[in-house]
């Protein structure tokens, strides 16, 4: 009944909407958890997982994801920032949530009220985030935190000559604990003979000797976690204590250097698409050869066409670098972007797909019965990533989701 009610909705809107496989999300959550817990290792405890859903789950929705992903079995969940990993808890998910570029400050307070686990790349925020535990007047060493070291990437984290003075501002902090200590990873699915395909194992050599010398001081790492999406696939080595899905969460493998080995690592972990951005055909014109189609004419017809009009756009997540570029798959044949996409709207070549009628719909990417049109690819094609192209629908994109 619900799932009715909801295509109904959809029905009485403008006719655009992404549709989300929960058991499609499921299946590769416990494909991850399987690939990284090897029945033949030996290890007290089994390796977390971190389902990053920051950038609203990669454009399926954070905090529905993050529910479904709970049920599923997630043990940890990352955000950007204090206002997602809010979004995330009163969406009802009791997990622990890493707030992954930590807190700016007057955040600190929320932050703790909800429950959220900050990440401290600072030296400076540990004084900030002590100050506002005291004010909550909580237990001693009951806040925990987690510590990014810098290892090579030159974004967030304290640098590894920097671990000495972390560990004396620790000292100076009676109502915070580490618990847990975090890298990450600037070039994991590079494996050529270059300097990035090198990056990662000197991250690695940089990232165990500072916790080397945490340990020496006397701190206890707690949680160690380095391993991306790319790591998860090629690198058992760095899997450490949990390890931190993004990508492959949502169905899709990140783009391994060099491509003649993408099959090989693809074929580690089989993966199931969880997103499928739909619209319909909305009108449908006949041209004559030498005709233009959309803005500025940049597609002239070079024989007479049958055009179709998509009820969506750039405003909902079609790239507009897709004009005269991509294709959407429309009756299981793929149909050419023809001109500049728009805002609201994209035109599309069906001369060569039979039968086409108003109201058919057309999969931007995605899956469409045994069909599928994958967004990894489509990214590809315009030279982007795929989280580009998961992100950017819109929030105007009504999500369903089905079970």
């Amino acid at each position: 009944m619900a799932r009715a009610q909801k295509h109904l909705a959809i029905s009485k809107r403008r006719p655009v909407w992404a549709e989300v496989s929960l058991s499609a999300l499921a299946h590769n959550l416990h494909a991850i958890r399987e690939l990284v817990n090897p029945p033949q290792e030996k290890r007290k405890f089994p390796r977390r997982v971190l389902s990053i859903v920051k950038g609203n789950g990669y454009g399926h929705g954070g905090p529905e994801v993050a529910k479904a992903l709970e049920k599923a079995g997630s043990d940890w969940f990352g955000v950007t920032c204090t206002e997602e990993g809010i979004a995330v808890r009163k969406a009802g998910v009791r997990k622990p949530i890493l707030v992954l570029t930590s807190f700016v400050e007057g955040e600190e307070a929320p932050l703790l009220e909800h429950g959220l686990t900050a990440v401290i790349h600072r030296c400076d925020q540990l004084a900030a985030l002590e100050a506002a535990a005291a004010r909550r007047r909580v237990r001693r060493g009951s806040i925990a935190f987690h510590l990014k070291i810098d290892t090579g990437m030159n974004r967030l984290g304290i640098a590894t000559s920097d671990i000495d003075c972390f560990a004396r501002q620790l000292g100076k902090c009676r109502h915070l604990h580490l618990g847990g200590v975090m890298t990450h990873l600037a070039s994991s699915e590079v494996f050529s003979n270059t300097p990035a395909g090198e990056q990662t194992r000197q991250q690695e050599e940089r990232f165990y000797a500072a916790l080397d010398r945490l340990r020496a001081l006397g701190i206890d790492p707690g949680i160690v976690h380095l391993a991306n999406s790319a790591a998860i696939t090629t690198r058992p080595e760095t899997w450490a204590d949990m390890v931190r899905p993004g990508a492959i969460l949502y169905g899709y493998h990140p783009g391994y250097e060099p491509a003649e080995r993408r099959a090989e690592f693809e074929a580690r972990l089989p993966l199931k698409p969880v997103m499928s951005l739909r619209t319909r055909i909305i009108s449908l014109r006949n041209i004559s050869a030498g005709e233009g189609v959309g803005y500025d004419a940049t597609f002239i017809a070079q024989r007479a066409s049958r055009i179709a009009l998509l009820a969506a756009g750039y405003g909902d997540g079609i790239h507009r670098s897709l004009g005269n570029r991509g294709s959407v798959l429309i009756h299981g044949k793929l149909a050419p972007i023809v001109g500049i996409v728009s805002m609201d709207v994209t035109m599309v070549d069906v001369t060569g797909v039979p039968d086409v009628e108003l109201g058919d719909i057309a999969t931007i990417y995605g899956t469409d019965g045994e069909h599928s049109h994958l967004a990894s690819l489509v990214a590809r094609g315009i030279g982007t990533v795929t989280s580009d192209l998961l992100c950017a629908v819109s929030e105007r994109v009504p999500r369903l989701y089905l079970s």
